[in-house]
């Protein structure tokens, strides 16, 4: 019976730890580089780790009018104190934006957000955020640093993503929401948002004539 040689077992005990340190290193950079993880409407995303927050892959969900379900009711007071109840936009297109500080996306995203709701503003489009995580000032500092123009509501209670859940399936922060004139959900993407792809969205519904 031979016995393998202590320096054999020594060497093939490195290339294993070599081998498992490159496949963690290959994984870690599938999440970093994809910021995503999978999504149904059925189900969940898993958590990415060490972050907090779910992704989305970004994908994009359009209903045809025929097709779309509302007129979506939430109500509820921003940080700021003021409040908002989107029965008052009736007649305009609202894009709703779910997020919270600590979540990458949600700043990669931000600025994009803030460049739509200001551009379009005049043509009919109000932006509100929901947060349901974060304390009036750490969200307060978010808007500051990133220069968000729109009010978010105060969402700790959950009843505002509620409601979102009870019209459409939020499986991912962000997600951002976009309901015609007539209050009812059209679209929804899932994750970061491309700057294209979300102006293309609120232009097609602007475009609309409410029912």
């Amino acid at each position: 019976m031979h016995r393998r040689p202590v320096a054999g077992r020594a060497v093939n005990r490195a290339v294993t730890r070599a081998v498992t340190r490159a496949a963690c290193v290959v994984a870690a950079l599938a999440l970093a580089l994809g910021g995503c993880a999978a999504a149904d409407d059925g189900g969940t995303t898993a958590d990415v780790v060490d972050q907090g927050y779910q992704s989305g892959d970004g994908s994009t969900t359009t209903w045809a009018r025929a097709d779309r379900l509302g007129p979506l009711e939430i109500r509820g007071t921003d940080y700021e104190g003021g409040t908002h109840d989107l029965a008052q936009w009736r007649g305009d297109v609202v894009l709703l934006n779910t997020w919270y500080a600590a979540c990458p996306p949600c700043r990669a995203e931000a600025p994009d957000l803030a460049d739509v709701a200001t551009d379009y503003a005049e043509q009919g489009l109000h932006v509100l955020g929901i947060n349901s995580r974060d304390a009036a000032g750490t969200a307060q500092a978010f808007q500051r640093q990133l220069g968000v123009p729109y009010p978010s509501l105060d969402d700790t209670s959950g009843s505002a993503v509620a409601a979102l859940q009870g019209v459409v399936p939020v499986n991912a922060v962000p997600t951002t929401v976009l309901l015609d004139r007539d209050g009812r959900v059209a679209a929804r993407v899932l994750g970061l948002v491309r700057p294209s792809t979300l102006r293309a969205l609120v232009e097609d519904l602007l475009a609309e004539e409410a029912t």
